[in-house]
């Protein structure tokens, strides 16, 4: 609570006076990321500033809008066999690589066997995937063991790791190992030699980008670069960004903290926009490879501890109609929305004081990472090492930046080795409203998103899931999976929240969506 204080008192001066002041650019778009960007590829991370950033230099072969329907985006179309057992995706013509090559078939086969091998749902595909081939250069063969019916689904989703193309020389690499050189088919050009981590990002117009012909909408349609240059202008301090943006020297801000948005609001140049209408989901994920967290029982004392409104208000303040506490492992309003009862999350220090002792911990360290460069995180871990210290567990808050921890989450190493027991994050409730998709409710063990729970149950109930014969059938099974979710404490959701972009009226036509899509903007 005192962070928030000590924002509302410095915000005030700080909005008053220019911050970083710099002629304006009307050939440049200067946008302040959420966070930093230090990973670039978006198949090794799910960090959501990646995938952002991939959004600009990638195109995929299909997307989604709201409606969540998949539509051509690289492809022309697509024919099934009569069996359900061949697919194949025609590209459209004319595409190129920013390095001048087309693109062709293999470079799709390639990306696509690339994304399977990390992306949850990519897995699920992947299973049943005899071949990623190619009939000629412009036409991808996918010949699969049984059939697919959710195939462009999968290959389309908007958010969360989205299966890119990129050249196959780059996705032939280990999809464990990260990729560094940037070269897509997307409509900018990520420019390496003005990159600076923790300063600036920059991307230039493709000239050889060819836009569908639709109207854009979300990741869908004509992807129109208007701007001819992007710059990413990283500014972690909440104050100083909106004072940015306040007196012209950013021209849009993807994520303000609440605590600024009435300031915002009543400056007339400043639009504010909800992103995405369905929300964002804060969550903590506990490391289930290394003790205490491999104890279900140490598991359970925590998830009994956490008062999601703590969170919440920590984080987004008192306005609840920016954020909701939902109990439930699919996010409220979505279609598999199965709220907790009670039996695993109620706030209750004391019931979990005695859970804790009746588990038999031994007071071993629990390592939280915690970025500070990251206003719609940070709280999240405050909250935690408070909550944990009450029901007697050895707290150490370890606070770095947010490249730090997205890079030290991937270790499976003891804490002393460098490892963690918790860190918080968020993501769309878009990306978590099905088992298909989610990887919070996934039990593949040391395949699964990092934190690493073991569940073949779990993993049997996501495929019955994808196997029952109607939506009832379906609905059944997500509710079961999301119940052995919360018992097992997969992870722990902290509420959902609704955030709003800012931008100056200087600009129009930014969408909706599950990312800040740089095409369609242009100067007003």
């Amino acid at each position: 609570m005192h962070r928030r204080t000590l924002l509302k008192a410095t915000a005030a001066s700080l909005l008053a006076a220019p911050a970083i002041a710099q002629p304006a650019k009307t050939a440049t778009l200067r946008f302040v990321p959420q966070a930093n960007l230090t990973l670039l590829d978006p198949v090794f991370t799910t960090a959501t500033v990646t995938g952002n950033h991939a959004y600009y230099v990638f195109d995929t072969l299909y997307s989604c809008a709201a409606d969540f329907v998949p539509r051509p985006q690289m492809a022309e179309g697509h024919t099934v066999s009569d069996n359900k057992l061949v697919w194949r995706i025609r590209l459209r013509e004319g595409l190129k690589f920013h390095d001048g090559t087309p693109v062709r078939a293999i470079d799709c086969a390639a990306s696509l066997e690339r994304f399977c091998k990390r992306e949850p749902f990519g897995q699920l595909l992947g299973k049943v995937v005899e071949k990623f081939g190619t009939v000629d250069d412009r036409t991808i063969e996918i010949r699969l063991t049984k059939p697919f019916p959710l195939l462009l689904e999968c290959i389309g989703k908007a958010d969360s790791s989205v299966a890119f193309i990129m050249p196959e020389r780059l996705a032939r690499t280990d999809p464990f190992k990260q990729i560094t050189e940037m070269v897509g088919s997307g409509p900018y050009r990520f420019v390496a030699d003005e990159y600076v981590t923790g300063s600036r990002v920059v991307y230039a117009k493709f000239d050889g980008y060819v836009p569908r012909q639709e109207k854009a909408d979300w990741a869908t349609g004509g992807k129109v670069a208007y701007f001819p240059r992007v710059e990413w202008k990283i500014i972690p301090d909440s104050a100083t960004a909106g004072a940015a943006l306040q007196n012209g020297e950013i021209d849009w801000w993807e994520q303000p903290l609440p605590d600024l948005l009435p300031q915002l609001a009543a400056n007339k140049d400043i639009a504010l926009q909800v992103d995405i209408p369905q929300g964002r989901e804060s969550l903590m994920r506990l490391n289930h490879l290394q003790a205490p967290f491999n104890d279900v029982r140490i598991r359970r004392a925590v998830l009994m501890a956490v008062n999601q409104e703590d969170y919440m208000r920590a984080t987004f303040g008192d306005d609840t109609s920016l954020w909701r506490t939902c109990k439930s492992q699919f996010p409220c309003g979505t279609i598999y929305e199965t709220p907790d009862d009670g039996t695993y999350m109620r706030g209750d220090i004391a019931a979990a004081k005695k859970m804790l002792q009746d588990a038999g911990y031994k007071g071993e360290k629990v390592t939280i990472i915690n970025p500070t460069d990251f206003p719609a995180i940070h709280p999240l871990g405050l909250v935690t090492a408070d909550t944990l210290k009450k029901i007697g567990m050895n707290v150490d808050l370890q606070e770095t930046d947010w490249g730090t921890v997205i890079q030290r989450r991937s270790s499976r190493e003891a804490t002393d080795k460098g490892g963690w027991s918790i860190f918080h994050t968020f993501g769309s409730a878009i990306a978590y409203a099905t088992p298909a998709t989610s990887a919070l409710v996934r039990g593949q063990g040391k395949d699964a998103w990092f934190g690493w729970w073991d569940s073949a149950k779990a993993e049997q109930l996501v495929q019955d899931w994808l196997d029952a014969p109607d939506a009832a059938g379906q609905k059944q099974k997500a509710a079961e999976l999301a119940r052995l979710t919360m018992s097992d404490v997969g992870t722990i959701p902290l509420g959902q929240w609704y955030g709003k972009t800012a931008f100056r009226k200087s600009i129009t036509g930014v969408l909706p969506g599950v990312s800040p899509y740089p095409w369609n903007v242009r100067p007003a």
